[in-house]
C-alpha cells in the first residue's frame, strides 16, 4: 500500500496561507490564521472517513442516515502541533486527543521523545499526526514509529507547508501513510528551514522569538 500526497489547493486555503507566510503578521494573526487552515484541510481530508448507516427519528419519520464508524484521534507533535488543534476539532467536536513531544538532539541532531499520552481508543481509531512543518521529517516519522508500535495502523499526516526532503523521509520509511499539506515548498536551506517556509511556526505561533 502506497501512501499518496495530496496538496490541498484552495483559494481561502491559499489566501491564509499567504497571511502568514508573510513576515509582518503578528502573533495573534498568525495563530488564528493557523488554527483557521487547520480546519479547512480537515474538511478534505476527512472525505473519506468511514461511515455506518443509521436510522434516525426526524419530527415527520424514519430516515437513513450516515455517522461516522470510527473514533478520530487527533495527535499533535508538541509544540507547533497545538496551533491546528482548535481548527480540527470546531469541524470534528467528536475527536480525541493524544499529544507527543519531542525535541532535537543537538550533537546527533535526531528527535528525542520527552512525553507521550494518548487516548486508549486510540489503535482502532483513524490519527491525524499534526504538525505545520515537514522538514527533514524526522520528528513526523518518529511520532508515526511511537503510533506503530502501539498498533495504529491508520494514520495521515496533516502539515501546513512540507519539503521535498521531508516528504520523500516519510514516503521512504512509511510509504502506507497519506500526507496533507497546504503548500509544497522548494526545499531546505543550509539551516534546515524551508524555503520560502514562514519562519519557525512554533516561535510566531507563541511569540517565543
Amino acid at each position: 500500500m502506497s501512501g499518496k500526497v495530496v496538496v490541498v489547493n484552495h483559494p481561502l486555503i491559499n489566501h491564509k496561507l499567504a497571511l502568514i507566510r508573510d513576515e509582518k503578521t503578528g502573533t495573534k494573526d498568525f495563530r488564528q490564521t493557523v488554527s483557521e487552515i487547520g480546519m479547512l484541510m480537515a474538511y478534505e481530508i476527512t472525505r473519506n472517513l468511514p461511515t455506518k448507516e443509521v436510522d434516525i427519528k426526524t419530527p415527520v419519520a424514519i430516515a437513513k442516515c450516515h455517522m461516522l464508524a470510527k473514533e478520530v484521534v487527533i495527535v499533535p507533535i508538541l509544540r507547533a502541533g497545538l496551533g491546528m488543534v482548535d481548527g480540527i476539532t470546531a469541524l470534528i467536536p467528536t475527536a480525541k486527543v493524544g499529544h507527543i513531544g519531542l525535541y532535537r538532539d543537538e550533537e546527533t541532531l535526531e528527535p528525542k521523545e520527552y512525553y507521550a499520552k494518548f487516548p486508549n481508543v486510540i489503535t482502532e481509531a483513524t490519527v491525524l499526526v499534526v504538525d505545520p512543518m515537514l522538514a527533514t521529517g524526522g520528528s513526523v516519522c518518529h511520532a508515526i514509529d511511537v503510533l506503530k508500535r502501539k498498533g495504529v495502523k491508520n494514520i495521515t499526516y496533516v502539515g501546513l507547508v512540507g519539503a521535498p526532503e521531508g516528504v520523500k523521509q516519510v514516503q521512504t520509511k512509511h510509504p502506507d501513510v497519506d500526507i496533507f499539506l497546504a503548500a509544497l515548498d522548494d526545499k531546505l536551506n543550509e539551516k534546515g528551514y524551508i524555503v520560502p517556509g514562514l519562519g519557525d511556526c512554533g516561535d510566531r505561533l507563541y511569540g517565543t522569538k
